[in-house]
């Protein structure tokens, strides 16, 4: 607990010097604690809080995924979808397929339905290859702009598909 204790000067006449009407008078002295200083170092203090924290803002930034889109591999309630299933993103933006539900999963881009000269063994997983845990990933960075198609391939049939477009 902090507490907090104000003095204040003031000044008080001798006996010998007391005279009728005479009392006790304020000093124009300023007491070391003047509202002025704490507020000082208040200042100096948030001047230093905010460089902390924008020091801290751009390690997070630096050290996470700050330029990714998550997609999650089944929704929540087990249905078998990518979760977002349609979105767009900035050329060369990664995005991250994190395993959620009614796995196992993979990614498969479409060949017929990339932009030219894209070569999807570069971008998808294999068919053998499976996410088969809560929480695996499967990365990509998409540079090339234009649409996208993809699937997972144990699950196309039921309806597992999804489309990004890169602008």
């Amino acid at each position: 607990m902090a507490t907090m204790t104000t003095s204040a000067a003031i000044t008080i006449p001798s006996f010998t010097g007391l005279k009728a009407g005479a009392g006790i008078r304020p000093s124009t002295a300023k007491s070391p604690a003047s509202p002025a200083a704490p507020a000082l170092s208040i200042k100096a203090s948030l001047k230093e809080v905010g460089v902390a924290v924008a020091a801290v803002a751009a390690t997070a930034f630096l050290t996470s995924n700050a330029l990714a889109m998550e997609v999650l591999l089944g929704a929540d309630d087990g249905g078998l979808a990518f979760v977002p299933s349609t979105f767009s993103i900035p050329a060369g933006e990664k995005i991250v397929f994190k395993n959620n539900a009614g796995f196992p999963h993979n990614i498969i881009f479409d060949e017929d339905e990339v932009p030219a000269g894209v070569d999807v063994s570069k971008i998808s997983m294999s068919e053998e290859d499976l996410l088969n845990a809560p929480g695996e990933v499967y990365s990509v960075t998409l540079d090339t702009k234009g649409t996208y198609s993809f699937y997972c391939s144990p699950h196309q049939g039921a309806g597992m598909v999804g489309k990004v477009t890169v602008n």
